[in-house]
């Protein structure tokens, strides 16, 4: 565990510093843009640019002094209901996402599955993937399942395979997942509400991405157990747990059905698209606080539990105010309009291919250096979305772009601090990660890249 928080910290104090080096470096170098501004109109609630209305203008430099201020100043700034909103949105989630997990609803329904297939190797197999790919895909659960990947290196042995397998179906298959995200509250959701989209909008084309990364995924663990097999035969296992609380059982299943629910009938329901960051964050809030009034032996270890959770998201979010710092500081200067008429002037000529291969690249070049999602949404969309606004094409492709260069790479650079954990606790050195991941991660790279040209070719 000392190891586990040793390297969990390095990784959050090299994303301070990468942030903390952009915000100065982004306040020097603003003094030296000229200043400028577009006109907007609103389409669809949404503020948009006017092409071919910008003007230079004449504005002092920013004070050097707010270059500290700023990432406080985006909690008064036009626009920080958003900001909070979205802050307590990731608070709620962290402490329902850990009281879930303590009382062992996640464990019970992986250990239900393994239970009942164990004499079907192959199907366990597929079934304990679609478990951690769909943990990460629907609620955004990562670095939690960290815990149970030495339980699942053990299963996989005595089911006849090896290390690299158990590590395929356990923190693989969530990577993988909280990357070909559907409602992923962290990615998706952040971002979408950046952009101006209606929560988890886009569902249908999300969810086909899923259903093919699943394919992908399951197909390249299959190959490799059937490559080591021992062709054992197991005809007993024992996995002792405690069994989540009846009640809490029932209650999470029950609220995550009404969320599922509200996500799929919000393109037909209105009111359920202007609403659903409250709704959604309303449901994991019922759930989580449910389950830890009844789940715990008592209500304040529930309590207490929800709150280290909420906690526990204090180091994302310190992360988010200093990426929306940056953005703070190239607002406040006025050279927002500028940077965004220089780059769409540079790229007139380009292909909208271009432009949205060109963000998904960004994207995953900048996930080496800071790793949380949320984050680096804050850093990048403020800017990709009036840029993809003058380019024409759909923020909601932007969202997909973002989406598929966060997350995928998580599982393959040395500086994602949940795959160096795994990796510890698996006892496997990171070169021999690199090479059984490596053509599957050059597999998923191009393929990422059909999926946005699909997604240009339907207007997605």
């Amino acid at each position: 565990m000392q190891q586990t928080a040793s390297i969990q910290k390095k990784a959050f104090l090299s994303a301070i510093i990468i942030l903390s080096v952009l915000l100065l470096a982004t306040g020097i170098v603003v003094r030296f843009i000229p200043t400028g501004s577009f006109d907007y109109e609103l389409i669809n609630g949404i503020e948009t640019i006017i092409p071919g209305t910008f003007q230079y203008t004449n504005q002092d430099p920013l004070p050097i002094y707010r270059i500290l201020t700023a990432p406080f100043e985006v909690l008064a700034a036009p626009g920080n209901t958003l900001v909070i909103a979205i802050i307590l949105f990731l608070l709620i989630i962290g402490g329902s996402i850990k009281v879930l997990k303590e009382a062992n609803i996640i464990e019970h329904f992986i250990y239900k599955i393994i239970l009942r297939y164990y004499q079907k190797r192959y199907v366990l197999l597929a079934l304990i993937t679609l478990v951690f790919m769909s943990v990460g895909a629907f609620i955004g659960v990562f670095e939690e399942i960290v815990p149970l990947v030495p339980i699942m290196i053990i299963l996989a042995k005595k089911l006849g395979w090896d290390t690299k397998t158990g590590l395929g179906m356990s923190i693989l298959a969530a990577g993988f997942g909280f990357s070909a995200a559907i409602t992923n509250p962290f990615t998706i959701g952040v971002a979408q509400q950046l952009a101006g989209l209606p929560l988890f909008s886009g569902f249908f084309y999300r969810m086909l991405i899923f259903i093919l990364i699943y394919g992908i995924l399951i197909s390249f663990l299959i190959y490799h157990a059937k490559k080591i097999s021992t062709n054992h035969i197991v005809e007993t296992i024992d996995f002792s747990y405690q069994a989540p609380h009846p009640f809490a059982l029932k209650w999470t299943l029950l609220w995550l059905a009404v969320m599922m629910l509200s996500i799929l009938f919000s393109p037909f329901v209105p009111i359920l698209q202007s609403y659903n960051l409250i709704l959604i964050t309303l449901y994991f809030l019922i759930a989580g606080l449910g389950v830890a009034l009844v789940a715990f032996p008592k209500k304040k270890d529930g309590l207490k539990t929800y709150m280290q959770g909420s906690i526990g998201m204090a180091p994302g979010i310190i992360l988010i105010l200093l990426a929306t710092g940056v953005k703070q500081i190239i607002v406040a200067s006025e050279v927002l309009d500028t940077i965004l008429y220089r780059l769409s002037t540079s790229l007139e000529g380009s292909g909208d291919g271009t432009i949205i291969v060109g963000a998904y690249g960004f994207v995953l070049f900048a996930n080496f250096f800071i790793g949380s999602g949320s984050a680096k949404a804050f850093l990048i969309m403020p800017i990709l979305n009036p840029l993809l606004d003058l380019s024409e094409i759909s923020r909601q492709l932007g969202v997909l772009a973002f989406q598929l260069g966060d997350g995928f790479s998580n599982m393959f650079y040395p500086t994602n601090a949940v795959l160096l954990v795994s990796l510890g606790l698996a006892e496997m050195s990171y070169t021999k990660w690199f090479k059984w991941t490596a053509l599957l991660q050059l597999f998923i790279i191009l393929l990422s890249v059909v999926f946005l040209f699909i997604g240009l070719g339907v207007g997605y």
